[in-house]
């Protein structure tokens, strides 16, 4: 003998339940006024065929700028010793604060040589 299934949702629930989420309801108000769990009553209106799943966001892959690999390339571009095996574990911004000092570090060094050739120009 065949055993009767049990019959979680009525007629009459299923339509008002399909109305509801027809009418802009949330699956979660409608599971809190039928006395059911969220899962049951997603379940049955996915069933239904009524259920549209949320939009999931996007995610960004990673943040705006340089990879730190990109980084520490331009870093061994500024500083031809630079030992960037250790700096693998650092932040972004100490690799990009260590990067802009070192190229302040060049603008100056370059401006001091320019100061030094123009002494030496009025010297001779």
């Amino acid at each position: 003998m065949a055993k009767e299934a049990k019959v979680n949702y009525t007629e009459a629930q299923t339509d008002s339940m399909k109305a509801a989420y027809a009418a802009g309801a949330s699956v979660e108000s409608i599971a809190e006024a039928m006395g059911k769990a969220v899962r049951s009553v997603r379940a049955k209106l996915v069933r239904e065929g009524v259920y549209v799943a949320p939009e999931k966001g996007v995610k960004s892959k990673r943040e705006e700028g340089p990879t730190k690999k990109e980084m520490l390339i331009q870093l061994s571009a500024v500083w031809a010793d630079a030992p960037v095996d250790g700096l693998i574990n650092a932040t972004k911004e100490a690799i990009a604060a260590l990067i802009d000092h070192l190229e302040s570090l060049a603008v100056a060094d370059d401006e001091s040589d320019d100061e030094l050739a123009e002494a030496l120009q009025e010297a001779a």
